[in-house]
């Protein structure tokens, strides 16, 4: 999925959607849960210079795997810090979800229309692409993942704090997930599932 081809003119748009949307979407979830911080920070926009961390873009381009910047967010502003954690850290993911079956109606729409040219189709292909691959890996439960964010929302206090502290090793983690090529065997298929159920879902209506 990464690399340069004939491909790149719409996969860097298509990345760079993803990641943005995905950050955004942290930003927002933790501003209407009434943390002020991401908008301070000038983290709540859809500009993607705000969110791109260019090192760990270029790691996702070479090596499988990346990161955009973080959003801050203080869980001491939300009525409930655990299930506030667990709605930001959910939004991401649920965002790119969301991105891939929005591209999946725009394929299926434009198509029943006569109106999917071969670029514009190449581009919402990889949109939905790297936004489901995008959601899932984050969804893993390595730290600091929003997957493992999600998880420590439901252990209990010690397992909780116990989980945290291997979020210094969650780098290292993903490199020895990524070069055993366990994202691959756990991620392709659930993504072969969503993708099959999106277009599935989009045929209903076109």
């Amino acid at each position: 999925m990464l690399g340069f081809d004939n491909d790149m003119l719409f996969r860097v748009p298509a990345l760079l959607i993803a990641l943005t949307v995905h950050e955004y979407a942290h930003a927002q979830a933790a501003d209407s849960l009434g943390d002020p911080t991401p908008r301070v920070l000038g983290r709540l926009t859809l500009n993607p210079l705000s969110h791109l961390d260019p090192i760990g873009l270029v790691m996702l381009w070479l090596a499988g795997f990346g990161w955009a910047k973080p959003v801050p967010v203080n869980p001491s502003y939300f009525r409930n810090g655990r299930s506030g954690m667990m709605t930001v850290s959910f939004a991401g993911p649920g965002a790119n979800f969301f991105l891939a079956l929005l591209s999946t109606f725009f394929i299926f729409g434009l198509a029943k229309f006569h109106l999917l040219s071969m670029g514009v189709y190449t581009f919402l292909h990889w949109t939905q692409l790297y936004n489901v691959w995008f959601g899932l890996f984050n969804l893993l439960p390595i730290p600091p993942l929003d997957g493992s964010k999600i998880l420590i929302s439901f252990l209990p206090g010690r397992q909780a704090y116990a989980f945290q502290r291997l979020e210094p090793y969650g780098f290292y983690i993903m490199i020895a997930v990524v070069a055993l090529g366990l994202t691959s065997f756990i991620i392709t298929p659930i993504a072969n599932v969503m993708l099959f159920s999106m277009q599935r879902f989009a045929s209903l209506f076109f």
